[in-house]
């Protein structure tokens, strides 16, 4: 008799995904979503201190239950108690802005860097990680085939050990919007190095892309694992998907790079996808464009500039987006660039501006607008650019080639007047196409405001140099 009493008693409590738990962030001023089981067709009571209000569900005939409970401004630590028959108390709760953080592997890298590429003052900045209104969720990885229900992970609060082992690009960011919001943040990093963008993207939306070979049995997961499409999605994407944030950050690219041509398509699919599976209208949407490196190291022949211009052009096909461009970020000799303080910053300086109306930052990098030719030069206009354009060696730039009707590019001298640019090479008498810092691997030298410029071209000439993919890398 004791034991089916025992088994009732435990039947009955109320059991939360495990994004929902004591330390955790709630987004502030919202009806923000809360969701579990407990036992069939029984009512949970919700009660939340802030506010001393308590909320009633009913769970079904499977015990899953839905239901939106109403956050005040940024504060906290409070509590949420549920009952159903027996309470179940989440403490320490705080109340502010939450960002999911995904990607690869540039966003998964964590602040102690990876084994022989560190990042650039961690030990530093680990050092003084310590803010207890700053929490971090890291979702283990795991690729399925089929979308399930929980993830695996807990929230931390920010200080050296919990922020050693968290993604670098999320942490500068968050740190960021804490120096500057002063109010709790939360930060979701759901990313696995090497992912492809179609492993993140569900079964419905990959339909427009055909060359993605959706996965028909497990096997065919384990396979590729976070390159296989829709599996990051199922496995670690969708069973968070409704926990009530701002918006997203997303560093991302590197694997698609052999499949650039259709990149600013997929993103956009994507980010429309997210938006209209997480029902908070068009959340902001902040991006890194992949920094410079020489993939011809890992025995790629492709030219990783198509894909960041692939990824320039996304920002333009969706609202409420925006590119951090790391022209000036990269490494030569390495994949995952030491400089994430960059990155972070840079997304920080885009949610600020963007989503939170933060006056007299410069947040939008200036970009290719249009060129022009008159006999042997050609000029360049560019959108964003009140600042005018500038080099880091003065008013010029050793990054830009142009070519004639043979599609072959010559180095020229590139000068800036105002906010054009201009150049011409002895080599091309009549040119009809210019490219600035069009390669894999360069350190951009042309800025407005204080930003980065990408590198651009003004021809849409086939990608020639379009080799084979070399041996799959490890991206750690």
């Amino acid at each position: 008799m004791a034991a089916v009493i025992a088994a009732a008693t435990a039947q009955a409590k109320v059991t939360l995904p495990k994004i929902f738990a004591d330390g955790m962030v709630m987004q502030q001023q919202t009806n923000a979503n809360l969701w579990g089981t407990a036992t069939k067709q029984k009512t949970v009571k919700i009660s939340t201190s802030w506010d001393n209000k308590t909320y009633s569900v009913t769970a079904d005939k499977e015990g899953k239950w839905n239901t939106s409970i109403q956050t005040p401004a940024a504060g906290g630590p409070y509590t949420i108690t549920l009952d159903d028959g027996e309470k179940t108390t989440l403490n320490n709760i705080l109340i502010g802005e939450v960002w999911i953080c995904s990607g690869q592997s540039n966003m998964e890298m964590p602040m102690k860097g990876y084994k022989n590429q560190p990042i650039e003052n961690g030990v530093s900045d680990i050092l003084h990680s310590q803010d207890s209104q700053l929490r971090l969720f890291t979702v283990k990885r795991t690729a399925q085939l089929k979308p399930i229900d929980d993830v695996s992970g807990t929230w931390a609060e920010a200080c050296p050990e919990s922020v050693r082992e968290f993604s670098a690009t999320a942490y500068y960011f968050g740190r960021e919007l804490r120096s500057t919001l002063h109010c709790p943040v939360g930060l979701i990093s759901v990313s696995w190095g090497g992912a492809a963008c179609e492993a993140w993207m569900a079964e419905e939306w990959l339909k427009a892309f055909p060359d993605a070979v959706l996965p028909k049995t497990d096997d065919d997961v384990n396979k590729t694992k976070q390159r296989c499409p829709t599996a990051l999605y199922n496995g670690m994407l969708r069973p968070i998907i409704g926990y009530t944030m701002c918006g997203a950050i997303w560093y991302q690219g590197e694997d698609n790079i052999p499949r650039h041509s259709t990149y600013a398509r997929m993103q956009t699919a994507m980010i429309e996808g997210w938006r209209k599976e997480w029902k908070q209208g068009d959340f902001p949407f902040y991006y890194c464009q992949i920094a410079p490196y020489d993939y011809t190291l890992i025995g790629w022949t492709y030219n990783s500039a198509f894909l960041r211009e692939q990824q320039m052009q996304a920002e333009q096909m969706t609202t409420n987006t925006g590119m951090a461009c790391l022209m000036d970020a990269g490494l030569e000799f390495g994949i995952h660039p030491r400089k994430k303080n960059v990155a972070g910053e840079r997304l920080a300086l885009l949610a600020l501006n963007g989503t939170y109306g933060v006056k007299g930052l410069s947040a939008q990098s200036a970009y290719y607008k249009s060129a022009e030719f008159n006999g042997d030069t050609a000029i360049v206009s560019f959108d964003r650019a009140d600042m005018w354009i500038y080099g880091t060696n003065g008013l010029k730039s050793d990054l830009v080639e142009v070519a004639g009707e043979d599609h072959v590019f010559h180095p020229a001298k590139a000068w800036i007047e105002r906010s054009k640019l201009y150049a011409k090479s002895d080599a091309v008498t009549h040119p009809v196409a210019v490219r600035y810092a069009f390669r894999n691997w360069v350190v951009g030298d042309l800025y407005s405001d204080g930003l980065p410029i990408s590198s651009f071209r003004s021809d849409d000439w086939t990608d020639d140099n379009n080799g084979t993919k070399g041996e799959e890398y490890d991206v750690h």
